[in-house]
């Protein structure tokens, strides 16, 4: 006879990342990765100010250690009330329930976890400034991340039976694996096996053909796959941060391939990635290869202008290119799309952690200081806003686990970071402390200030629904900052899972709705669920706005922009070709 226990009460914080995260070896479902976004360094001094705030807080700390005391007893005596998420896969073995010195172990932990959130929302409640909030939410997810008992061998009992059951090979291996990291990996494990995959043979290898190429941008254009194109061109403006073929991974999981096969006119920007001696190029220099990449599709294609698709950071670049034409009275850009790109950074979000103006002062002098400010820089910070899943989950499979990293193609670009221009990432800075791209005038590019209001064009705009990066009612705000008519989809998943993100998922969901409103969870409660890829609905408005079908050019280039070598480039793979 079998009889159902019932379920216990959770306590402590919830953990979306978690109960989202997708097992590595599914090769249609992106890892949890972040980047795409520059960032401002933490200042331990500024943290720490926030953590003295919340820690001195009379009245909470007196009766978060009345609470604890109660909790404790409760546990030492054998209650059930306290458990783990059932959605925390890090407690997920049995013996967090079955035995009853593991299941007090995680009960304690969940009991302090609670309390620390507790705290810190107490802090949030006294009026103290969201973003020095933030900082503390940062510091205390990763200490408390770093605490949980399953992160080490005698406190993770699946990592003891794996011991067991390879007679101590899985702790020679991860002996291994840690001591690698620790020297080659600044101390941190290893989230992929780079070594499986070579850009150009197993990333990025959508055919195409580099058109053009200078110091700052090669533009590749791609081979149309339809008897038929459509005549305006589409130009794809990317992160300067991270490169280009996060959109172009593998078959069957490549926006490229995609935008192409629907009959698009595809021309992505490479960015050169910068050394020191790149340091000052801003915004100017990115936004003119902005320009450059519209006007070689242009010259290529016979067309007299274009659609825009900017992501991420990569979006903000096109604004302002974007910006400086329309102030020019320039119609050379038909309409833009929008892909998890904040403009706006009012809004409270974890990123705001990283803009307090001390730690943006500091963040200032160390970029100007190096020249650039590295992909490890930036991805450290990006990596510490979700240690469980970016940090933790890693260490436990490869560290205690004795498993090799995995192979998996999202991880692989992750892994395969760039740098950022000291002019440029102080500039991001400025828009990040400052509010400088809704502020008008406060930023100018090409010479031009920066009205957002001027920009009349149709705008495609998407956020993701779980991206705590660039949070999809912070994207929004783009269609009422723009005055053009505009289209909002919210696609579901984070910040890169969101863009790789091809049709067929059945757990992919995005939700459209009617013209945005000024406010977006009025939109969403009207908004209508659909089981897809926002690149579906985004291919049909892009299709609208492309003009004709025309013959499919038979050749890529022109002779004013020859073929310079096949796609991918040089530049994504940090070679710099001589001047001919």
């Amino acid at each position: 006879m079998t009889t159902t226990q019932p379920r216990p009460r959770t306590s402590g914080r919830p953990r979306p990342a978690a109960e989202d995260r997708p097992a590595p070896e599914d090769p249609g479902t992106p890892a949890p990765v972040e980047g795409g976004e520059p960032v401002g360094l933490p200042s331990p001094r500024g943290m720490a100010r926030g953590l003295v705030a919340t820690f001195t807080q009379p009245r909470p700390m007196a009766r978060e250690a009345v609470r604890l005391g109660r909790d404790a007893a409760r546990i030492l005596r054998g209650t059930d009330d306290i458990a783990p998420s059932p959605k925390d896969k890090r407690f997920a073995d049995p013996a967090w329930t079955l035995h009853p010195g593991y299941r007090r172990l995680a009960q304690s932990y969940v009991t302090a976890t609670a309390s620390l959130d507790r705290l810190v929302e107490d802090f949030q409640a006294s009026g103290a400034d969201w973003r020095e909030v933030e900082q503390v939410r940062f510091v205390l997810n990763a200490l408390t991340s770093a605490m949980a008992p399953t992160n080490t061998l005698l406190g993770n009992p699946a990592a003891l039976k794996r011991a067991f059951d390879t007679a101590g090979t899985s702790v020679a291996r991860g002996m291994r694996n840690a001591l690698h990291d620790l020297v080659r990996n600044g101390g941190l494990p290893r989230q992929v096996d780079r070594s499986a995959f070579t850009v150009g043979e197993d990333l990025g290898i959508t055919p195409g053909a580099v058109v053009h190429r200078d110091e700052v941008v090669e533009v590749i254009q791609y081979t149309p796959t339809t008897p038929r194109v459509r005549q305006r061109p589409l130009v794809i403006v990317p992160p300067p941060i991270g490169r280009f073929y996060f959109l172009d991974l593998r078959p069957g999981r490549s926006l490229v391939e995609y935008a192409v096969s629907r009959g698009l006119q595809v021309f992505m920007i490479s960015w050169r990635n910068p050394t020191k001696e790149q340091s000052e190029w801003g915004l100017d220099e990115y936004a003119q290869g902005v320009v450059t990449a519209v006007d070689v599709a242009r010259e290529v294609t016979g067309s007299p202008d274009v659609t825009t698709l900017g992501l991420c950071a990569g979006g903000q670049i096109m604004t302002t290119a974007l910006n400086h034409l329309a102030a020019t009275g320039d119609d050379r850009v038909h309409a833009a799309g929008y892909a998890v790109t904040l403009l706006d950074f009012s809004s409270k979000a974890p990123l705001g952690a990283f803009s307090g103006p001390r730690m943006l002062e500091v963040a200032r002098r160390n970029s100007r200081r190096r020249g650039v400010i590295s992909a490890r820089q930036m991805g450290s910070m990006f990596t510490w806003m979700r240690p469980d899943d970016l940090i933790f989950n890693y260490l436990v499979q490869q560290w205690l686990m004795g498993e090799d990293p995995p192979a998996f193609d999202v991880l692989a670009w992750n892994a395969d970071g760039t740098n950022l221009p000291a002019r440029l990432h102080e500039q991001f800075l400025d828009v990040f402390g400052n509010n400088a791209l809704v502020k008008p005038g406060a930023l100018r590019v090409l010479g031009t200030p920066l009205h957002l209001s001027r920009i009349t064009l149709p705008t495609f705009v998407t956020g993701a629904l779980t991206d705590h990066i660039t949070p999809w009612y912070g994207c929004y705000r783009t269609t009422q900052l723009l005055s053009g008519p505009s289209t909002f989809v919210l696609s579901s998943s984070g910040h890169i899972q969101s863009l790789v993100n091809p049709p067929g998922n059945p757990r992919a969901k995005y939700w459209t709705g009617g013209e945005p409103g000024p406010d977006p969870h009025a939109w969403r409660a009207a908004a209508e669920e659909h089981t897809g890829s926002w690149w579906e609905p985004w291919s049909e408005w892009a299709i609208e706005r492309s003009g004709d079908e025309v013959p499919a050019p038979e050749t890529p280039g022109s002779a004013q922009h020859p073929v310079l070598e096949p796609a991918p480039g040089s530049y994504v793979r940090d070679r710099v070709p001589a001047r001919a």
